[in-house]
């Protein structure tokens, strides 16, 4: 039970928004949606020469914009803009809302401060994740290379630096 609620409910969650994902684009693939529906975004391109396209072809890909989930229908180049047009990913974002209320639920993150039912270990949970921010999820490559230089010293040798002093101007060249 402890194992689902780490890790096991994001795995179930991972493969209901893969399944949405591809019930929606097998939806998009046959036209079987409401052209009303689409959200039109214009991105400019700053590409020299760019060869216009101005019927709409089939686009592949997604987007998250504030928390909700689009997909790209149909995209064409015109005047210098990329238009793409998007439908948005209603059932991807309900899993996600929905896998996000349990992990609150199986935590304890939900409850007010009035209805306690976790004790000091709610709180430390509360404070411990309000506090983190994945914002830096990767770290610099910098603070891995020093890592990696304390673990492997026998592979950071590096060459020998050397500089020398110029004696004086180069030679100017007759052409």
């Amino acid at each position: 039970m402890l194992f689902f609620n780490w890790y096991g409910y994001r795995i179930i969650t991972s493969l209901m928004e893969s399944q949405a994902d591809q019930q929606l684009e097998a939806r998009l693939d046959s036209q079987q949606y409401d052209e009303a529906e689409l959200i039109e975004v214009k991105i400019p391109l700053q590409v020299p020469y760019q060869i216009s396209q101005p019927e709409f072809e089939r686009h592949y890909g997604e987007v998250e914009v504030d928390g909700k989930h689009y997909t790209y229908v149909k995209s064409k180049v015109v005047d210098g803009f990329l238009v793409l047009k998007c439908i948005a990913n209603s059932a991807k974002d309900e899993i996600k809302a929905a896998g996000s209320n349990y992990y609150k639920k199986a935590n304890g993150l939900d409850q007010q401060s009035s209805d306690k039912k976790g004790g000091d270990y709610a709180g430390f949970a509360k404070s411990f994740w309000s506090e983190y921010s994945n914002k830096n999820v990767y770290p610099e490559l910098s603070v891995i290379v020093e890592q990696s230089r304390h673990s492997f010293p026998i592979f950071t040798q590096t060459l020998p630096v050397c500089y020398s002093e110029v004696t004086g101007q180069p030679p100017e060249m007759n052409v």
